[in-house]
């Protein structure tokens, strides 16, 4: 059975807000994540998920309260992490059947930063698919 990858991609926030509703417009000029879903097949793997995610400013980053985890004791920021000015653009959900074949995959990941590829925890529940 094979294992699942999380593959996110990091990298500067893009205008998402630009392309909504343009899937046309994101094939034309983002080729490459059709060359990266050949690859995976051409690997053995098979992508179970993945999406973009709307820029940083449709977002926000929540630290629970010293004193639980209940609303009036959280600190709220607007935007991802203030902390770099790359966030997480997008994510795959791979299966593949080894950590080797990950790797591979996560050199072909399209990004304009970095790509962060994890094994999934298995639960030992089952997972639908």
């Amino acid at each position: 059975m094979a294992d699942q990858y999380m593959f996110l991609i990091v990298e500067p926030d893009w205008d998402s807000d630009a392309y909504q509703g343009d899937s046309d417009r994101i094939g034309a000029e983002f080729p490459e994540f059709e060359v990266f879903e050949r690859r995976v097949e051409e690997l053995g793997a098979k992508i179970v998920g993945g999406n973009a995610l709307q820029s940083r400013k449709h977002g926000g980053t929540v630290r629970p309260g010293r004193d639980g985890r209940e609303l009036e004791d959280a600190v709220w920021t607007d935007g991802a992490s203030l902390e770099s000015d790359e966030v997480i653009t997008g994510f795959y959900l791979v299966e593949a059947e080894s950590d080797e074949v990950a790797k591979q995959l996560a050199v072909g990941v399209p990004t304009g930063g970095h790509i962060e590829w994890r094994k999934v925890f298995d639960f030992g529940g089952g997972q639908e698919g």
